[in-house]
């Protein structure tokens, strides 16, 4: 069995590609699905199997937005207690604020470097998820 089942999406196919290299580089047994938009990964999360252990969820993409993507997730009695982590090139503290206050779990803005991408997801893969209770100080990822 996997250790781990993650769900990233992301529009961008480069990103997508950067981030499945990344987790194939890590020791973990990490079953990784990838969608290309905010559609393609609600209709993979409410058709189960796969469920995923933990959402990489970028923001910027066309149709549904990893903003609708999140409200629509933590508002769902079933869904709302898989993490959810924004992986994003953003760094605004109003966009930050504004995904705590959705219901994130994490906030990671991307890395340029593949050893900074690998390290971000390895970090998020030790949190304990049924316990962390992010606030302020702990939402997001310092490198």
């Amino acid at each position: 069995m996997k250790d781990w089942t993650i769900f990233y999406t992301d529009d961008d196919e480069d990103d997508l590609s950067i981030f499945t290299d990344a987790v194939e580089s890590l020791s973990q047994d990490i079953n990784l699905q990838t969608y290309s938009g905010g559609e393609k990964l609600l209709n993979a999360v409410y058709n189960p199997p796969p469920t995923p252990s933990v959402i990489f969820l970028d923001l910027n993409m066309p149709g549904k937005n990893g903003f609708d993507v999140l409200n629509e997730l933590k508002g769902s009695k079933e869904k709302s207690d898989i993490p959810v982590i924004i992986f994003s090139t953003s760094n605004e503290p109003s966009i930050i604020d504004k995904c705590l206050n959705l219901g994130a779990n994490y906030f990671i803005t991307k890395p340029v470097l593949m050893k900074d991408i690998i390290k971000s997801i390895e970090h998020s893969l030790t949190i304990n998820w049924k316990e962390f209770v992010p606030d302020r100080k702990t939402f997001v990822y310092k490198l």
